[in-house]
């Protein structure tokens, strides 16, 4: 597995991030629904770290964009925060398409868990995935992750209607 890190984003990550995303966006696209097309820009991807970072001083959402060796390859998100009795939140994540396949979202979700059990005090992460991407869910069950549910026709992409599985993770107490 890499040697990965986790950061916020911050407004020195602008051209980084925007050639991450610009580069991806195609295939992101094929699993997930588009960002506005004003996102692909300078200013876009720096308004969307400002909005981040906004959320995570509010404490709803935690954004950290995933490195090896300084090279940003994936993203992975922490976000739905739901507190003061739940202590939970959504995760969601992305790798590079050039980087699938070499453990990093395995990693990323590794340490974001870190960060949710530890530093952010959460009890109970949930996940989803479409049951087309058997990767995604192997990643999950990896990261000790539980499938509770599946939902059916449940997320719209373009036209078509997909199903998603629901997983949930859990702090140690």
């Amino acid at each position: 597995m890499p040697a990965l890190t986790i950061q916020p984003p911050t407004l020195a990550d602008i051209e980084a991030l925007y050639a991450f995303e610009l580069s991806n966006r195609s295939y992101f696209e094929t699993w997930i629904n588009a960002r506005p097309a004003d996102y692909y820009s300078l200013s876009g991807v720096a308004q969307a770290i400002e909005s981040a970072q906004h959320d995570a001083a509010k404490d709803l959402a935690y954004q950290f964009l995933v490195r090896e060796n300084g090279v940003l390859l994936a993203r992975v998100n922490l976000t739905q925060v739901k507190r003061p009795h739940l202590q939970q939140a959504a995760l969601g994540y992305r790798v590079g398409q050039e980087h699938q396949g070499r453990g990093v979202a395995k990693g990323a979700v590794r340490l974001a868990l870190q960060q949710a059990f530890s530093e952010l005090g959460l009890w109970r992460v949930e996940a989803t995935s479409r049951p087309e991407n058997p990767a995604s869910v192997k990643v999950l069950l990896a990261n000790g992750f539980t499938q509770f549910g599946h939902a059916k026709r449940c997320f719209q992409l373009g036209t078509c209607w997909y199903d998603l599985l629901h997983f949930e993770a859990h702090a140690e107490h």
